[in-house]
């Protein structure tokens, strides 16, 4: 007596479905690496909105990939090391950081 079950999804419908779990893996990751990271900004502290932090590399010839871009396709090895060459910073002391007007961006803090 085999009972077969048939399959009532669709193409599309594992589509939608792999869609979605693919967003709730980079959800994860993400906040993953921020709290990896510390959670706040190194320079200020800022913390109360976890999108306006990023990750900002020390130093960019060592930079294997964007974390936040297309880092969160990638293994959690893979980006704990890559998180490793870069500090957490809030939007505005990372555009401050880019535009030199603060040099404080440096793993002691």
């Amino acid at each position: 007596m085999s009972t077969t079950r048939k399959e009532t999804r669709t193409y599309a419908d594992r589509a939608v479905y792999m869609r979605e779990a693919v967003k709730r893996r980079r959800r994860k990751l993400r906040e993953m690496a921020r709290e990896y990271a510390g959670g706040k900004c190194v320079l200020c502290g800022y913390n109360k909105c976890a999108r306006a932090l990023s990750f900002h590399h020390l130093d960019p010839k060592k930079k294997d990939f964007g974390v936040s871009a297309k880092g969160l396709t990638r293994s959690w090895e893979a980006i704990r090391k890559e998180i490793n060459k870069c500090v957490l910073l809030c939007a505005n002391c990372h555009m401050e950081v880019h535009d030199s007007l603060s040099n404080n961006a440096s793993e002691d803090n």
